[in-house]
């Protein structure tokens, strides 16, 4: 699971939660994170500047890399499609009756 949240950096920012209690083991915690570090490193250019926390959910450390980095890539996939239409709708925000009663 991941939150984001905008920043005014101009490009995105990572912060891992990786808890015990979901994550038993320290390698399995310190290989997610790698993973997941990985992932932002060959997505960074095309993500928004975003603040980014992935929070690991209890069994995640079963999932084999190759399903781990699918799961990542559709969640950097539908963070790129939501940020472009938050920065569409301030564009789409000016309407023909706003621009009629400026004149």
């Amino acid at each position: 699971m991941a939150l984001a949240s905008p920043n005014a950096l101009g490009h995105p920012r990572l912060g891992l939660i990786f808890s015990k209690k979901n994550v038993r083991r320290a390698v399995d915690r310190n290989r997610l994170k790698r993973i997941v570090r990985d992932s932002i490193r060959l997505r960074q250019q095309r993500l928004p500047a975003v603040d980014i926390v992935v929070l690991a959910r209890r069994g995640v450390h079963e999932l084999d890399n190759a399903t781990v980095h699918r799961q990542l890539h559709g969640m950097w996939r539908r963070l790129e499609r939501e940020a472009s239409k938050s920065a569409r709708e301030p564009e789409r925000g000016t309407t023909r009756s706003e621009d009629t009663h400026r004149k």
